[in-house]
């Protein structure tokens, strides 16, 4: 066996974990096997017979590619919510698996991908590898160009945005909250009408911005059966949506390959849902205060 084939070997090896950082900093299948190609493509060209650890050198190398990207997107932010705009159910024009995007996504936490893309690049990379791959901040430091107190600190901001601010003062009420967001999003994605029906409030009312489309404006709609009708003509969409918190309560975030799409804002009054407010503007989404809902 030459040193191509024992290096390629060894790439091998080390490709799931690689993929699997990846995957964290972009959110997107395609983008993080793009990604491990490039690092593939540097290890190649690279002098890599004095690396000692080659995981930790192939790790750094996947973590710069992905820095790239997120830096790239940065400069693009005001189209930050093109993925499958058109329709947030998502499709296979593009060659991808979507219900294997969205397993991955659901193991790995949908909504943990929706705020961590929240993040500057910089924070992003210093959690996904400090806090998710247990990569000492002396090693983060290089890769983002900065000492390791700084990334430090870059590693606590993004974790205080994971995790949300303090929690309600009655975690009771915010626990009924939860049970009430989840039953939606299970009896939307199990189709099961009345199940809507019982969670809402005979006059709630739904409120759609114009992004959310097809009309042109807002959109409102109210009653009970007409919106337990309107959500189960999104169960499909269900599939890639997840209970986050939306601005310190219960709501949800879809987002096809971990790319946010729309937000669900809850109004909820004695366990009944009186409002829904249905948020995809990219200017509104921006100004949420998202984070993921602990167990």
């Amino acid at each position: 066996m030459d040193d191509r084939d024992q290096l390629t070997e060894r790439f091998e090896e080390h490709r799931p974990r690689l993929r699997a950082v990846a995957y964290r900093m972009l959110g997107s299948v395609s983008e993080a096997d793009d990604a491990v190609q490039e690092a593939w493509l540097r290890t190649i060209r690279a002098d890599t017979g004095e690396v000692e650890n080659l995981e930790a050198w192939l790790i750094t190398v996947v973590s710069r590619v992905c820095l790239n990207v997120l830096r790239s997107r940065e400069q693009r932010r005001e189209e930050p919510l093109d993925v499958q705009a058109h329709d947030p159910a998502v499709g296979r024009e593009d060659g991808g698996d979507p219900e294997h995007e969205a397993m991955l996504a659901d193991s790995v936490g949908l909504a943990l991908l929706v705020v961590l893309d929240t993040l500057t690049p910089a924070e992003r990379l210093a959690f996904v590898l400090h806090d998710m791959f247990d990569v000492p901040f002396d090693d983060v430091a290089p890769i983002v160009g900065r000492s390791s107190q700084a990334v430090r600190q870059l590693a606590s901001r993004a974790r205080r945005r994971v995790k949300g601010a303090a929690p309600a003062p009655d975690p009771a009420d915010r626990d009924r909250r939860r049970a009430v967001v989840d039953a939606y999003l299970a009896a939307t994605r199990g189709g099961d009408f009345d199940a809507l029906v019982a969670l809402l409030d005979p006059d709630v009312v739904l409120r759609a911005d114009p992004a959310v489309g097809p009309t042109p404006g807002p959109l409102v709609i109210r009653g009970a059966r007409v919106v337990a009708k309107g959500a189960l003509a999104s169960a499909e969409r269900a599939r890639v949506t997840q209970v986050a918190l939306v601005n310190g309560s219960a709501g949800l975030v879809m987002a096809p390959r971990g790319g946010l799409y729309l937000v669900l804002a809850f109004t909820i009054v004695d366990g009944k849902i009186t409002e829904i407010d249905v948020i995809a503007e990219p200017d509104r989404i921006r100004r949420l205060d998202l984070a993921v809902l602990g167990d």
